[in-house]
């Protein structure tokens, strides 16, 4: 489970063999053209149309595109190029949006980026405008659609306790709501059947986890199983009579496995999809046809393993008609029969699609990011490297193109979560950086999710310690491969990775020449003091994880990078939102404001109407300009 960041086979054997020279003949070889610098804006700035969807009749499609700075909807019929706008946000981009029916559109949006998302419903001629959850300081999220309903969802909110999420009917034509289960203090999730019931129940007493079930909404929920934190039985959803139960689970093994289950016992029937190497990600279904298409799961790339012969084909037939990309299926009709294709590769944001399955035509929408050439851009090459202690640590290397792998200045940008990790997909900063002229090294250190529950438990209790460890391994892997230079080495990250990065410049101060916190955690003493209140269920796991404040806290308070800023040598970029909820501004003033009692000038950017990151464009193309100045200024090559 992510808890500070939350919301994309077998080749890997052979790639994470490449040897280190194999490896850099094989950058030099895809990085043969001199580099074309591109504009800062053309990395960041919003698509022209993008988050293509189909309605569910067919007859419709919809994306976002900029109106005064902001992503809102369009919406134009599926054979016509004119569209109509039909929402009209100014203050911020949409959150998401989702066909509710082939009338109606429901969209989430927050202010300010406190991330209490409220629904809202309009129609696809742009009226009737209804914000669904109008109340201040509340948290809204979707359960199930409803899908065959179009007039109701099933929700949760945090209305009446900020911590606890209550399960809501709502009408999306008038905005009615009936509860329909109140949580009793210790639920973190809800799981409906193909009808919509209310028939699964997650609780946590904060270390520990239980499933719920019920047979029926109106008997009472009973406890099925019970695991600690550390082995996770994830339900998905019930099969398609509604009796047995889809579900990730790593009990009994280190890699989490697709498997089915009865939810009378939580015995396991049936072994669905499990991989040597790393966890399954997702199972997928057919709304319409009732069936099991394809289980995910992610060595260096995503990959798929079919179980529909339908759902194969049409992947098949999509990867003859678009070679060398990345595809997935971001929409369709009801019928199943007209599809919304996106493709992607490290190089490129990919276009859109009209595919239709019966006569296996592919029509062209619209390019995301036309003025991005993947001729002009980097390849993103996944590594392996091996820890002090023996771990095998995976990550991703990007060059700058035309330049020759040797002595090059190298920004690291460790991913936050931290169980999260980094995946080989289009990165605009990373792009943006290698453009630039450096290389980029993302690190998937221990703890990172995907690579199993050993790996995962491996990070617990090891923030500022191994984990760190492993990015400082990085980094001295990448100089001893000869291509980094020792003397102009940067380090990024945000929120875990800020903190990362704050942590690098403290317990490792000879190794970075200049380092950019972007709301990253100073002080976990103070961190997990304000952590948003929903968060609180969860605060006794994440004490096993990071530290019990309790009584741990001179081990919280020596990872903390706050008490070692006089170890800082190398110059420091801040960044913060103000309205942040998972990382308090706090964490960003206590180590500007420690600094600067030093006398050491510390450069500060504070965004009033961000939160956890930078959404509006705005502040992103200033983040970017300043970062780019920054780097340049401080990644200069020093004599001698």
């Amino acid at each position: 489970m992510q808890l500070i960041e939350i919301y994309f086979a077998h080749m890997i054997n052979k790639i994470s063999k490449i040897t280190s020279i194999t490896f850099i003949l094989i950058m030099i070889s895809l990085n043969t053209q001199a580099q074309k610098k591109i504009p800062l804006k053309d990395f960041f700035k919003n698509p022209k149309k993008t988050s293509y969807q189909i309605s569910p009749d067919g007859k419709y499609i919809s994306f976002l595109a900029p109106y005064k700075k902001r992503m809102n909807i369009f919406v134009q019929p599926v054979n016509e190029e004119k569209a109509k706008r039909i929402t009209s946000v100014t203050d911020r981009d949409l959150g998401g949006y989702f066909w509710k029916s082939s009338s109606q559109i429901v969209f989430l949006k927050d202010k300010d980026g406190d991330e209490n998302y409220h629904l809202f419903a309009v129609d696809i001629n742009g009226q009737n405008v209804k914000d669904l959850t109008p109340f201040d300081g509340v948290k809204a999220d979707i359960i199930d659609d409803l899908e065959d309903n179009d007039n109701e969802m099933i929700i949760q909110m945090n209305k009446e306790n900020k911590e606890l999420f209550d399960v809501y009917r709502i009408n999306i034509n008038d905005g009615k709501l009936e509860k329909i289960a109140q949580n009793p203090g210790n639920i973190t999730g809800w799981l409906t059947d193909h009808e919509g019931k209310l028939r699964i129940a997650v609780t946590t007493d904060g270390v520990n986890t239980s499933l719920l079930y019920r047979a029926t909404e109106a008997d009472t929920f009973k406890n099925v199983i019970t695991t600690n934190f550390k082995e996770s039985l994830s339900p998905l959803f019930f099969d398609f009579d509604n009796k047995m139960l889809f579900a990730n689970s790593n009990i009994g093994r280190d890699k989490s496995a697709i498997v089915k289950i009865d939810p009378e016992t939580a015995k396991e029937i049936t072994l669905i999809f499990e991989h040597p190497e790393v966890d399954a990600d997702n199972l997928f279904y057919s709304h319409h046809r009732k069936v099991l298409t394809a289980v995910s799961f992610t060595t260096w790339k995503k990959y798929r393993k079919f179980l529909d012969a339908r759902t194969e084909m049409i992947f098949r037939n999509l990867e003859t008609l678009l070679p060398g990309y990345e595809i997935s299926l971001s929409s369709s009709t009801k019928d199943e029969e007209t599809y919304i294709v996106r493709t992607y590769s490290d190089r490129t944001l990919g276009a859109y699609y009209l595919y239709t399955f019966s006569s296996n035509t592919l029509k062209p929408i619209t390019e995301v990011s036309p003025w991005l050439k993947e001729e002009n851009l980097a390849v993103m090459k996944p590594i392996t490297f091996e820890s002090r202690d023996g771990l095998l640590i995976n990550g991703y290397l990007t060059l700058p193109v035309g330049v020759d792998p040797k002595n090059l200045p190298v920004v690291i940008n460790p991913h936050g979560g931290p169980w999260h990790r980094d995946v080989w997909t289009f990165n605009p900063e990373v792009q943006f950086l290698a453009n630039r002229g450096y290389a980029v090294l993302q690190i998937n250190f221990r703890g990172s999710t995907g690579y199993g529950k050993d790996f995962w438990q491996a990070s617990f209790k090891q923030w500022g310690k191994n984990m760190q460890n492993d990015i400082t391994d990085g980094v001295n892997w990448l100089i001893k491969q000869g291509i980094a230079d020792p003397k102009r080495i940067a380090i990024y990250g945000a929120s875990y990775g800020g903190y990362a990065t704050l942590a690098g410049i403290t317990f490792t101060p000879d190794l970075y020449a200049c380092a950019i916190d972007y709301v990253g955690v100073s002080n976990l003493l103070t961190f997990l003091k304000t952590i948003p209140p929903y968060w609180k269920p969860y605060l006794e796991m994440m004490y096993e994880m990071i530290g019990n404040i309790n009584n741990e806290y001179y081990m919280l308070k020596e990872a903390s990078p706050i008490f070692y800023v006089d170890k800082i040598k190398c110059p420091l970029f801040v960044a913060q939102g103000a309205k942040d909820p998972r990382v308090n501004i706090n964490e960003s003033n206590q180590i500007v404001d420690a600094l600067k009692k030093r006398g050491i000038k510390v450069k500060y950017m504070v965004k009033e109407n961000e939160g956890h990151g930078f959404s509006n464009e705005e502040n992103q193309f200033d983040f970017y300009r300043a970062m780019e100045k920054f780097l340049k200024k401080h990644m200069k090559p020093k004599k001698g």
